[in-house]
């Protein structure tokens, strides 16, 4: 209206599955190069409106807090969503549901003793007005078709520096005893939500798709293809929440 464009989302992953998922959902896209070497992909989102930026981070949460500030500099978005696929620390939720953090917990923090070890994570919760749109657009149930349509849970996360592959380990028990309301486990958006809080709170959220239950059988659900589906249902959400954001 003004003549300006509004400023586009900015979309990182961890994985190439991830990064596949949300590049078969951008039009028009283009490549942009930092002077650093990152390749950003610039496309036409879902419904046509504004623009998104897509970037491939690499796994845990040092160097998608890198790829972020590198992001937020180059395109200075209205928003940051991290999508990709996770653990579930929960029975209750199943493969190819979706997650999105309404906190997210850097739970790597703490002081270890004779006594045991304290926690002492860092924790950025979801920008309340998201919060809200992204409940919203879950209700409305039209951003996957019905016989696709996985649920979506609005639960913490927690993300640090391991891939969880057991319930019996002490690092499960430390995320029982410590972060029990954490739905889902991955490695990257504690870095991703320190860059967003650093940079005048910019807007951030984690839209993440079951793709295991981090119990011992994760071979076995990725040879079943449940992370291509989770990184797409993930993706798919994410998109319907970015045509919403003012």
């Amino acid at each position: 209206m003004n003549g300006i464009p509004e400023p586009p989302i900015v979309v990182l992953t961890a994985l190439e599955v991830e990064y596949a998922a949300v590049r078969a959902l951008l039009a028009d896209r283009r490549v942009e190069t930092h002077p650093s070497g990152t390749r950003f992909e610039v496309g036409r989102p879902p419904g046509g409106r504004g623009s998104a930026v897509l970037a491939l981070t690499g796994q845990g949460n040092q160097a998608s807090a890198i790829l972020a500030e590198r992001a937020i500099t180059t395109f200075a978005p209205r928003a940051l969503l991290f999508v990709g696929v996770a653990g579930a620390l929960h029975d209750d939720l199943e493969p190819g549901d979706v997650v999105v953090g309404t906190k997210v917990y850097g739970y790597h923090g703490g002081k270890d003793e004779d006594g045991g070890f304290r926690a002492r994570p860092q924790a950025w919760e979801i920008p309340y007005e998201l919060d809200q749109i992204a409940r919203h657009v879950a209700r409305e149930e039209e951003w996957l078709p019905d016989e696709r349509r996985p649920p979506v849970h609005f639960r913490p996360i927690a993300a640090g520096e391991v891939v969880l592959n057991s319930r019996t380990t002490p690092l499960a028990e430390q995320l029982r005893t410590n972060y029990d309301d954490a739905a889902a486990i991955e490695m990257e958006s504690a870095g991703v939500a320190k860059a967003g809080h650093l940079n005048r709170n910019l807007p951030v959220v984690a839209v993440r798709g079951i793709s295991d239950k981090a119990d011992g059988h994760k071979h076995t659900a990725d040879k079943a293809g449940w992370q291509p589906v989770a990184a797409a249902n993930a993706a798919a959400f994410a998109f319907a929440l970015a045509a919403e954001l003012p």
